[in-house]
């Protein structure tokens, strides 16, 4: 079964077997996951995420996934990369999805070409499980997701608003979606907001994005990535976002490491693919490997799990991409 991303939000609850998520809006990755664990946390739904960097880390989630702990009666297992099942996996893939009723499978990938949307691993889930979209092409679908965040803002927008909104960000929700934030924040009084407040609200918030401190960790610039990590802060840029564009780089950066001729179908736009190159010369594989600890160890930072200062973890992980780790280990 194919569906979009509002039609995944309405099936949060009854979400089982294997879900596929692909697609290139951060923003709807980040909303669907968000209520995904929501949902798992207020049921008590164990919750296990794997990377999956090698075709032999799919038996691994298979093993996770016909093998519950004493204390869970289900399980959710995150599974997050771009290397499709081989034969093997997806035999295993094939049994769980016949006898295995109760726990649910989601397997996060950047948006796919449509060479390997016909690949034998989608059209197993197409047939049997659910592909999820998420992908917002026109301006429709992008104002009607937006609207969703603005209702959940307790603001609404009026046509104009919306007409301003959408060209000035053009496709990108994620940017859209902190401006709706920045909005009913300074105009806190209005329920319905109109060009001119939009404008006056974000002309002085434009200085640096997301997409500066991403273009700057390529280059390696570690005092322009901090500056501009030190502006997002001030500026109230949710620490969720700026995990986000840190794991988005180092995924990127892990799996061409892994793939290197394959940058094109992980995902990196082709005006891309040289900075990504160029990044993964400058890197250490031994660095490499300790990235997911630290993106997990900053997850929960932010969610309050630990009593790790997330601020802290995520500046270290700033200067990891640029190749100036802030904690040098003596011999």
């Amino acid at each position: 079964m194919k569906i979009d991303y509002l039609q995944a939000l309405k099936r949060i609850e009854n979400a089982q077997g294997a879900w596929v998520l692909q697609g290139q809006e951060p923003l709807l990755e980040q909303n669907l996951l968000d209520r995904l664990r929501q949902y798992w946390h207020s049921q008590g739904i164990e919750r296990q995420r794997y990377e999956i960097q090698s075709v032999s880390d799919w038996k691994t989630v298979f093993n996770a996934l016909n093998s519950l702990s004493l204390f869970s009666q289900q399980l959710a297992i995150e599974a997050h990369g771009n290397i499709k099942p081989d034969a093997a996996a997806l035999k295993l893939l094939k049994e769980y999805l016949q006898h295995n009723e109760q726990n649910l499978l989601v397997v996060v990938m950047p948006k796919q070409d449509n060479q390997s949307l016909k690949s034998a691993f989608f059209q197993l889930i197409e047939a049997n499980a659910v592909l999820v979209s998420l992908n917002a092409p026109y301006p429709q679908d992008r104002q009607r997701i937006l609207s969703v965040e603005a209702e959940k803002l307790g603001i609404s927008l009026d046509n104009e608003a919306w007409q301003w909104l959408l060209e000035h960000h053009e496709h990108n929700l994620l940017a859209a979606k902190n401006s709706l934030i920045r909005v009913s924040d300074t105009f806190s009084e209005h329920s319905q907001i109109t060009t001119e407040q939009l404008q006056a609200c974000l002309q002085d918030q434009s200085r640096y994005s997301l997409y500066d401190l991403s273009d700057d960790l390529l280059k390696g610039d570690l005092a322009s990535a901090v500056k501009i990590y030190q502006y997002l802060l001030a500026t109230g840029e949710p620490m969720s976002l700026i995990l986000w564009t840190l794991s988005k780089e180092m995924r990127l950066l892990m799996q061409l490491y892994e793939q290197p001729h394959n940058a094109l179908q992980l995902g990196i736009w082709k005006t891309k693919v040289q900075q990504y190159q160029q990044a993964l010369r400058r890197l250490a594989p031994q660095q490499l490997l300790g990235w997911p600890s630290l993106l997990l160890r900053i997850d929960a930072a932010i969610k309050g799990i630990s009593s790790e200062n997330a601020e802290l973890l995520s500046l270290q992980a700033i200067a990891e991409l640029c190749q100036a780790p802030l904690f040098q280990m003596k011999n």
